[in-house]
């Protein structure tokens, strides 16, 4: 395509092509050759985020989230329970893949989300890979406190 621009929303690649051939880069952990057939599910390309903890008065999180496009990672949601909480983000959500949700040993693969709800104590395994470059806030819905929000960045 000469001069030609294409736009993959549903990957959130954007790319321009001026007679070369039309290429679009993310920025895995891995190289090509480590991936495999995997791609970008590889092993070589996974990262273990640190738990989101939904406690009744306590902070969702100990810092910010800085996450990098193209790499798949994974986080535990948890809820002790002292309270039903809910955590909300459509924006972030809008953000990644998500590859699956797992709740009690039943693996769900959505095609979006807006939020979760915890009516008791549990845990939510998401698993996902960044796309769409920007920041982003999970929130407990009603809140203001700055403990209550946890700010994610894509880049």
């Amino acid at each position: 395509m000469r001069y030609g621009f294409a736009a993959f929303a549903a990957l959130g690649f954007i790319f321009f092509s001026h007679d070369a051939p039309m290429t679009a880069e993310a920025a895995p952990l891995c190289n090509a050759k480590q991936m495999g057939f995997a791609g970008l599910l590889a092993k070589c390309n996974r990262e273990e985020l640190p738990p989101i903890t939904m406690a009744s008065g306590q902070p969702l999180s100990e810092k910010d989230l800085k996450l990098q496009s193209g790499v798949y990672y994974k986080i535990d949601i948890v809820s002790d329970g002292s309270a039903e909480l809910a955590l909300s983000g459509a924006e972030f959500f809008r953000a990644i893949w998500i590859n699956e949700v797992v709740i009690n040993d039943l693996e769900i693969r959505p095609l979006g989300l807006d939020s979760f709800e915890f009516d008791d104590e549990g845990t939510i395994e998401l698993s996902f890979i960044a796309i769409k470059p920007g920041r982003y806030t999970l929130h407990i819905p009603g809140t203001k406190g700055d403990s209550q929000r946890v700010q994610i960045s894509i880049q």
